[in-house]
């Protein structure tokens, strides 16, 4: 229990120093701001020059103590230790010379800081998801809602909030010319693409791995298709009785969950059968295993 503590804050302490990399050298020097509250620091910090690491303490800190006793304090703690090495972090690298190793695209091709900015916050905030942690900001609100209220949707409000970040650096990263204020929606589609990015890249991290399918087979050939899963796949499955609603007839149901590996090759065994209906089902988890059949 002890390792697995030290190990889940190991992996926090790291994702928050990656973190803090990511947004010194693929983000503030590009002039697009992120996602969620982090995003109206960068904002801040560009328009005002007022530090990303300060603005994320302020905001944060006072969050993590409302979670500490409004959610859950493992997580309020685990959140503050990432917000505390991510601001400090932040704030270390702010006062080292590392233009060399900053991607500053010059407003030519930042769609490609952008990518790898995107990706890296997402593998972060899956890191941070599969410990009971977060990265702050909007992440602590969505724990005190789903706890609160489970069947409201906060996607609604994620997105609000990004949408209005998203409008907003329309007008913050615009530039004078000529006496005049030049204003482009370049900004506006580098934060639309970094939060699509970072979500698909973090959703799939946090689901890719134990994705699996799951089968559901009414048959009169459930002997035949049983024999077919243990020995061609070395598989098993669960056999449960029910009625056709029409017929009036009993049937044998099969529910079997593969992997993606075994996807074609249980199609096949199907295949092979009359009298046989099947559907399939994405399945985003599976926990647990059965012993194999050898």
């Amino acid at each position: 229990m002890i390792k697995k503590k030290i190990w889940e804050y190991a992996l926090i302490v790291f994702a928050a120093v990656i973190l803090a990399v990511n947004y010194q050298l693929f983000i503030v020097t590009n002039k697009f701001a992120p996602a969620g509250i982090n995003g109206i620091a960068t904002m801040i910090q560009y328009k005002f020059g007022f530090s990303i690491g300060y603005m994320s303490l302020i905001v944060n800190i006072p969050l993590c103590v409302f979670a500490y006793f409004m959610t859950n304090k493992e997580f309020a703690i685990k959140t503050l230790v990432f917000v505390l090495i991510y601001s400090g972090v932040y704030i270390l690298l702010g006062n080292l010379d590392i233009k060399r190793f900053q991607y500053d695209a010059h407003g030519v091709d930042t769609i490609f800081p952008v990518l790898i900015a995107g990706a890296i916050s997402g593998f972060v905030y899956s890191v941070c998801f599969k410990v009971n942690s977060s990265t702050g900001g909007t992440d602590v609100i969505s724990r005190f809602v789903s706890d609160k209220k489970p069947e409201f949707n906060f996607f609604v409000i994620t997105f609000v909030i990004n949408a209005a970040i998203a409008v907003a650096s329309y007008f913050v990263y615009a530039e004078e010319k000529g006496g005049s204020m030049v204003y482009d929606y370049k900004p506006v589609s580098l934060c639309v693409l970094y939060c699509f990015v970072s979500t698909f890249i973090g959703n799939y991290l946090m689901k890719g791995g134990k994705t699996a399918y799951k089968f559901i087979i009414i048959t009169t050939h459930a002997k035949e298709i049983n024999d077919a899963i243990i020995h061609e796949m070395k598989h098993s499955a669960t056999q449960i009785v029910g009625k056709g609603i029409y017929s009036g007839e009993d049937k044998e149901v099969i529910i079997c969950v593969v992997n993606k590996h075994q996807l074609v090759q249980f199609e096949n065994i199907l295949k092979k059968y009359d009298n046989t209906f099947a559907f399939v089902e994405t399945t985003n988890e599976t926990i647990g295993n059965f012993k194999t059949i050898k």
